[in-house]
């Protein structure tokens, strides 16, 4: 059963980091994107708006999974990394923030929150992924230079996973400009590619911690298993109704070349 648990743990980041990754990595683009308030506010709509809640539901689940079937070692990770934690919730605040606030106003201080938030999230997981595959069973901040260039390889990546997917996601001079970006390269590898490297990620400095040996009691995941295999297909599900939607929409009002 903790095998279990771990593999669904492992499952609801993955898919955090490959589905919400891409609209992080578009906040990140966002200056480059568009050129407006108008134009800005049609790369957020068509790329982060139809999907925004249900992308965050997987890190929901993953943290759901974390804080039931492993509380010990929740409590241990929360304490050793809280310094690459404020950061993270910070940019995670800042961006979610300035969407919102977006919708009732036209500051323009609100793309910045977006666009620094979004930074500093990808950074801020940057940090926290090596922090994890240097510390493995002692949890602490990994040192400044280590922190530092993993936090900037993964802000890249995430920035490459969010390119890679505006192509099929932008309209009119904001796809544009994504192409210019890819130099026209807008293939399904390259989309693949950075969902892979986006997925594989986490689940690899995830593996560093001792998971098994800090799982909850075989009550309560016994008790907890069942429900979270159950909502795993069921957020598949209602994720791919959802970008069927969306897609379905976005090509209605905005034909494909225009």
């Amino acid at each position: 059963m903790e095998t279990l648990a771990a593999l669904l743990l492992a499952a609801f980041v993955a898919g955090y980091f490959v589905l919400a990754g891409a609209d992080i990595g578009l906040g990140m683009l966002l200056p480059l994107l568009g050129r407006g308030r108008a134009e800005r506010g049609s790369v957020l709509a068509a790329g982060i708006g139809p999907l925004f809640f249900a992308n965050e539901v997987w890190l929901v689940a993953a943290a759901g999974v974390f804080a039931g079937c492993f509380p010990a070692l929740e409590g241990e990770l929360f304490g050793g990394l809280l310094p690459v934690l404020v950061p993270l919730l910070a940019g995670w605040l800042l961006r979610d923030a300035g969407l919102w606030w977006r919708r009732v106003s036209a500051a323009p201080v609100l793309d910045g929150l977006v666009v620094a938030g979004s930074w500093l999230l990808a950074g801020s997981w940057g940090w926290l992924l090596a922090s994890l595959l240097v510390g493995g069973e002692r949890p602490g901040p990994a040192p400044a230079v280590t922190g530092a260039l993993t936090a900037a390889v993964v802000a890249l990546l995430f920035l490459a996973h969010g390119l890679s997917r505006s192509t099929r996601r932008l309209v009119a001079e904001p796809l544009w400009r994504a192409r210019q970006l890819t130099g026209g390269r807008t293939d399904g590898a390259s989309r693949l590619l950075t969902s892979v490297v986006m997925a594989a990620l986490p689940v690899l400095a995830g593996a560093r911690l001792p998971l098994t040996e800090h799982a909850a009691g075989d009550t309560t995941l016994l008790f907890q298993l069942p429900l979270l295999c159950a909502a795993l297909p069921l957020l598949v599900a209602a994720q791919w109704w959802l970008r069927r939607a969306a897609t379905t929409t976005a090509h209605h009002n905005h034909p494909r070349g225009t």
